[in-house]
């Protein structure tokens, strides 16, 4: 799935093969790449804003198959027990034999799906720009239940322990039941969470489009009109009025700003957060909430960073992929191709996998 499982932990498993920055295949597809590519098997898929889904082989990357929707494929896919699921701005989410690319069924919303879905059990979870989180029945593709929100949802779900956790444009990241769809918590995070959250040990981490870092309890649930009186609290107690002191929202660690601007997921290791910032990537030391070090590429940062072993792989708008070691900030090797890097960089076996501006999905080892 997008950044690899259901935490959006972003971290793929080492074989003790890492990659050294050689090129190993490209594949040409008809449009831009933004969908970051899924590897399960020997299968490498991904959308493209040519309104297509594709599968080519890892090793080689000869296309098995293509699979036609109605508009941009930005969404990233996600393949469970043989199916491959993932959203169109046709306003679609499409379930697809992962072996064949034969159609199983479509679940319409009428609005963009750009959020990436995350399969859990007998649900898909995702969002859509019609302001609502989904959870569509896996097999029948029948809804389960819907979560109106006051955003668009870019978000893709995280699901951890039967809670779902995702951020919306309104400004708020959301911990909702996965059964059920109801509210457990509503986290005020004041700006846009267009990215994913990433979830370890039970703390949520979050960043809205501001560049503010939060962590919250996963397990906390908002007081009932929590954020509607918070205000009023606030401003009796700057007053004078006796009132007692204003307490943190509910679930709320910690907070720390990294950046004027984030539009990207953490990445979240056992004793480090590491994120990447429009033009740096940055690394928080959980224990302390300090910055560990920072480092600067050639251009901004486009989409989510992947870690694998000690390495941290980033891609940048002026086409530079990065290997980066993660415990000092310094560059080990970097690609570079003709084109923005405009998709996640996704590790399997050795390779990258990561799509451009210029169409081509490469594979680099």
């Amino acid at each position: 799935m997008f950044r690899h499982g259901l935490r959006r932990s972003g971290c793929s498993d080492s074989i003790g093969i890492l990659p050294q920055g050689n090129l190993k295949w490209v594949f040409q597809s008809g449009a831009s790449i933004h969908s970051s590519p899924a590897i399960a098997g020997n299968a490498v898929y991904f959308g493209s804003r040519d309104h297509r889904l594709y599968a080519v082989d890892a090793a080689t990357g000869a296309k098995h198959w293509e699979y036609v929707t109605g508009s941009w494929v930005e969404s990233s896919p996600a393949v469970v027990d043989g199916v491959v699921y993932v959203g169109s701005n046709d306003g679609k989410l499409h379930a697809v034999e992962a072996e064949t690319g034969r159609k199983l069924w479509e679940f319409a919303v009428g609005y963009p799906v750009r959020s990436s879905p995350a399969v859990a059990g007998e649900a898909v979870y995702f969002g859509a720009d019609d302001y609502s989180v989904y959870a569509v029945h896996a097999v029948k593709g029948v809804k389960l239940w819907q979560f109106a929100t006051d955003g668009y949802v870019a978000s893709s779900p995280v699901v951890a322990e039967g809670i779902v956790y995702v951020g919306s444009n309104d400004g708020f990241c959301y911990a909702l039941d996965g059964l059920s769809g109801r509210l457990r918590l509503r986290f005020k995070a004041y700006s846009p969470v267009p990215a994913s959250p990433a979830v370890s040990h039970g703390v949520v981490y979050c960043c809205n489009f501001s560049g503010r870092l939060f962590a919250f309890d996963g397990k906390a649930r908002s007081s009932p009109w929590e954020h509607e009186l918070r205000p009023y609290w606030l401003q009796a107690y700057a007053f004078g009025l006796p009132v007692p002191k204003p307490s943190p929202q509910s679930g709320f660690l910690w907070e720390v700003k990294i950046a004027n601007r984030v539009e990207s997921s953490p990445l979240v290791t056992d004793d480090t957060l590491y994120i990447g910032a429009t033009n740096k990537l940055v690394a928080i030391d959980l224990a302390t909430h300090q910055k560990r070090w920072e480092f600067v590429p050639d251009g901004v940062i486009v989409g989510c960073i992947a870690k694998c072993g000690n390495n941290i792989y980033l891609g940048t708008g002026r086409g530079t992929l990065y290997a980066i070691n993660a415990g000092t900030g310094e560059v080990l090797w970097k690609f570079h191709i003709s084109s923005a890097i405009t998709s996640s960089p996704s590790v399997s076996q050795g390779v990258i996998y990561i799509g451009s501006d210029d169409g081509a999905l490469y594979a680099i080892e």
